[in-house]
């Protein structure tokens, strides 16, 4: 199905560059994501994510 305005291809936050594959149950997209939720707020996590992506981005 292509995307329209009622339906995108919503990329994941923890996994940089894949598209949401509703790894939640009962998740609808990344907004409400409990791994998304728990990956924010652990400060070192995200940090350590950020970290990876600057690197990635960089090489």
């Amino acid at each position: 199905m292509p995307p329209t305005a009622s339906h995108h291809d919503a990329k994941c936050p923890v996994r940089a560059g894949d598209s949401c594959s509703l790894c939640w149950p009962g998740a609808t997209g990344p907004a409400d994501c409990g791994l998304v939720y728990l990956a924010r707020n652990d400060p070192e996590l995200w940090e350590l994510r950020s970290e990876m992506l600057r690197k990635k981005r960089d090489a």
